[in-house]
């Protein structure tokens, strides 16, 4: 009997939404392609990538997601080149692919769905939406 076969494997995923207080976690994997709240880092710095190594260790993802902020007419700001350089950061530490996604009303959204950790059901949002918007035969 063989193992299965790359295309066949089931991958993790971790997604961010990054906030300069606040991280949120959600995770998903490509069988499922359904994405779950996880939790919220309340962490700055060294602390805040620590948690997320223990994170990345535990789930083992194949890549990562983060949300990157605009304006509602697309433009960007401020915190759009924070999220970026997170992406990148997160990118340098843990040698995966990162993906961006667009979080604009990911936090109203989660509001309407009266989710009780936003910052984890944003996330979430995010991953939803990469999977949604990426074929089920990609693994990254």
């Amino acid at each position: 009997m063989t193992g299965p076969t790359p295309s066949s494997a089931v991958l993790n995923y971790l997604a961010f939404d990054y906030g300069l207080k606040r991280v949120g976690v959600a995770t998903g994997n490509s069988f499922t392609r359904q994405a779950q709240p996880l939790q919220t880092i309340v962490a700055e710095g060294d602390a805040r990538f620590a948690r997320i190594g223990q994170l990345v260790s535990e789930w083992q993802p194949a890549a990562l997601v983060v949300g990157v902020p605009y304006h509602p007419d697309g433009a960007e700001h401020e915190n759009t080149l924070r999220a970026r350089k997170f992406g990148r950061q997160l990118s340098g530490r843990f040698h995966l692919p990162v993906h961006e996604v667009d979080e604009r009303y990911s936090t109203t959204e989660a509001k309407s769905f009266g989710a009780r950790d936003l910052d984890a059901a944003s996330a979430a949002i995010l991953l939803q939406q990469f999977f949604d918007a990426t074929p089920s035969e990609r693994p990254e």
